[in-house]
């Protein structure tokens, strides 16, 4: 978490608070006249100097270049534990090292030549004046050379006239700048304290999560690391973007109650709906918002005429939001500054979950747009929406397209598509730019964003990360320590309810399902043929022209004994967790996977596809690329040559899906926006299965056939 203030822009105000002084207070030093008290009061008190010696601060004395980095990037809210890029300088001492690397870094300051950043000179008012337009972010035009001043050259013009016209400075006097001048100590304490009163620059700071999926083993860790952001920023807003429901045995035994005790001991600010929260009906959802201890945002989402939810739903923006209701949008005040929350989510739930015929999900971007303009219309300019659409997914919603064609969200903390953003994603379409974040899923991440608003309520700058919460260290002990308190819940209220469900038998096998790592990566098995069936025939109740399964052998860990067969047995088997995702996919490209697939054979290859629906020989004597030499396609019950023109529906796992293993096919039609993202986990589904087909006798059927292995 050492980066997480260092923004990709220089930094905009400084973080430390302004001190309410008054032109009477007391100076310990002895060399401050009234003009710059205020000032040096202001540094002092915020620790950004202790003045040239005990009993004089130095006012009239000029400072050098190293000193005023150090000043001034305590000033911006940076810190010597943080860890900043080494910007080569060797006349640097090594006190002020991390503020000229900080300021280096942040674009404020380049030095004074190649490897020279001039430590020991004394800086100029001219110089002064492009750190500070840089530092404050000022509005600086370029073109705008010539000043008011006959002392200030081209170079500095642009960056003197926007001290001018923020009021940092109004010169020495109406004619002279002193852009060559030593500054003085007292000089740039003036410059520092009427930068931190600049007006409008506010810093968001928000913590989210998404697609968590009742994985709540690592709890404990988790609230540690939201608990050390929350100590870095006492003001950071705690979001969740949905999908709390389904996923573990934790949700099968406790319906999202297990999820909501810790989610309210964090204290989230808000959620948004995902499409698994509807998976059991309206019911237990209506459960999860009654008990919660924050508010639910969901612009789209109509439940009016729904049983369990009408008396939830609240078809309004309010800046009074009730614990356990549902809004359209809320105003949430940080720091004196209104912000807007609005939630979306995926019209696919309609098909992929179970809502009921009584809960409408509206046009996401018409209902992007109302509730930006109810936020508008109470004053609100720094907007956020809480979107469970998927970055990129091609269900027919997607934070691309929602930040492309409507303007004036600030940010929007996604989910669904369960990406891994290292980085936050900048869309610049409109007129003001919008970041999009989203923190992969399963609680393996807590991400972490700051955004700098001018007093616009534009984003001037941002910088973002996510935090692994099971992050380990050299010696394979947690980089994070468990909180006592939700370790002591865990452990006693839930995993024991859990342990005894592992033990249940969910179906049994005539005889042993081969998924030794050898053999899956290699060729046909019957666990193979077992996953695909159960994964195709999910994917049919989602979108009945789906009629090909793949899964890659790299996902399948482990065989099944003969006998009962165990929940424990079965996520042994698929440890992962991966989620349902279903192709369109044309021939031509299915038959380019399927080359792909037997590429290393007859060696181990994680990406070796077991299927159902189709059947195919390849030649592994033959070149890579050149193997496959038959396709057939099973429409219908029977088996008909694959069309390479023909479009296909495809259903495999998301990993695979997003280009896993090198699927290089199935990545340019997930950006092609080919791939829909149901999320059904595999295990989940492979015990439906079991439940509905309980005496399982797999086999060997003939689906994938090397003709070199046959002769």
């Amino acid at each position: 978490m050492k980066n997480k203030h260092k923004f990709i822009a220089a930094a905009a105000v400084a973080s430390v608070s302004v001190s309410a002084v008054g032109a009477s207070a007391a100076s310990n030093f002895t060399d401050v006249p009234a003009k710059y008290e205020e000032a040096v009061q202001f540094l002092t008190e915020n620790e950004i100097t202790a003045g040239y010696s005990g009993s004089t601060f130095g006012t009239s004395m000029s400072i050098t270049r190293v000193d005023a980095a150090i000043q001034l990037a305590k000033a911006l809210g940076f810190t010597d534990d943080d860890t900043y890029e080494d910007a080569g300088f060797t006349d640097v001492p090594e006190r002020g090292q991390w503020a000229v690397n900080a300021l280096a870094e942040s674009g404020i300051t380049a030095g004074k030549a190649e490897g020279k950043f001039g430590a020991f000179e004394p800086i100029t008012r001219g110089e002064a004046s492009y750190w500070l337009a840089n530092a404050y972010s000022l509005d600086v035009d370029e073109t705008v050379t010539e000043t008011p001043f006959t002392d200030v050259n081209e170079r500095f013009g642009p960056y003197v006239n926007a001290l001018v016209e923020s009021g940092l400075s109004l010169g020495k006097s109406e004619t002279k700048f002193g852009a060559a001048d030593k500054l003085l100590r007292g000089e740039w304490a003036l410059f520092l304290y009427r930068g931190a009163q600049l007006p409008g620059n506010f810093l968001l700071s928000l913590i989210h999560t998404n697609d968590t999926h009742a994985h709540i083993d690592n709890a404990a860790r988790k609230a540690t690391v939201v608990e050390a952001l929350r100590e870095e920023n006492p003001s950071s807003l705690l979001v969740d973007a949905g999908d709390v429901f389904s996923g573990t045995l934790y949700f099968n035994e406790f319906k999202g109650q297990a999820d909501l005790e810790f989610m309210n001991l964090l204290g989230y600010d808000a959620m948004t709906f995902g499409n698994h929260e509807f998976d059991l009906g309206t019911e237990p959802l209506a459960a999860f918002i009654k008990n919660a201890k924050f508010p639910f945002v969901s612009a789209n989402v109509k439940a009016d005429a729904n049983a369990n939810l009408s008396s939830l739903m609240n078809e309004t923006v309010t800046d009074k939001p009730v614990d356990g209701k549902v809004y359209n949008g809320i105003i949430k005040e940080v720091d004196g500054e209104k912000v807007g929350i609005f939630g979306l989510t995926t019209a696919e739930t309609k098909t992929i979950s179970s809502p009921g015929d009584d809960v409408v999900f509206e046009d996401y971007i018409e209902e992007a747009e109302k509730a930006i303009a109810s936020f508008k219309a109470e004053g609100v300019n720094k907007i956020v929406a809480l979107s469970h659409i998927g970055f990129q997914d091609g269900g027919g919603d997607n934070d691309v397209t929602l930040a492309k064609e409507v303007e004036g969200i600030d940010v929007i903390v996604g989910g669904h598509s369960h990406d891994k953003l290292d980085e936050p994603y900048i869309d610049e379409t409109g007129t003001e730019p919008t970041v999009i974040v989203q923190a992969n899923e399963y609680n393996k991440f807590v991400g972490t964003l700051d955004v700098m608003f001018d007093e616009d309520g534009m984003v001037t700058e941002y910088a973002g990360e996510l935090i692994e919460v099971d992050a380990q260290n050299e010696d394979k002990t947690y980089v994070f320590e468990e909180n006592q308190e939700v370790k002591n819940i865990l452990a006693t209220k839930y995993t024991p309810a859990i342990d005894k469900v592992k033990a249940q038998v969910v179906g049994s096998a005539s005889a042993v399902l081969d998924g030794e790592r050898a053999n899956v990566r290699t060729k046909e098995t019957d666990l193979g043929n077992l996953i695909t069936d159960a994964m195709l025939a999910k994917a049919k109740t989602i979108d009945a022209d789906t009629v090909i399964a793949l899964q890659n052998g790299g996902g399948i860990r482990a065989s099944i004994n003969a006998g009962d067969i165990t929940m424990e047995e079965v996520l042994t088997v698929m440890p992962f967790g991966n989620a349902l995702a279903i192709m369109d996919l044309t021939g031509a490209e299915i038959k380019a996977a399927l080359e792909h697939s037997v590429s290393l054979a007859p060696e181990q290859n994680g990406a070796f596809l077991q299927a159902a629906g189709l059947k195919f020989t390849y030649d592994s004597s033959k070149a890579a690329g050149s193997r496959v030499t038959s396709v057939q396609v099973n429409e219908g019950g029977t088996y008909k040559a694959l069309d390479e023109t023909k479009t296909y529906a495809v259903a495999t796992n998301t990993f695979t899906a997003k280009g896993g293993d090198n699927y290089a096919m199935f990545k340019t039609a997930y950006e092609d926006g080919r791939v829909s993202e149901p999320g059904f986990v595999d295990w989940e589904t492979f015990t439906e299965y079991l439940a509905a087909n309980p005496k399982v006798d797999a086999s060997v059927e003939g689906r994938i056939t090397d003709t070199k292995a046959a002769q």
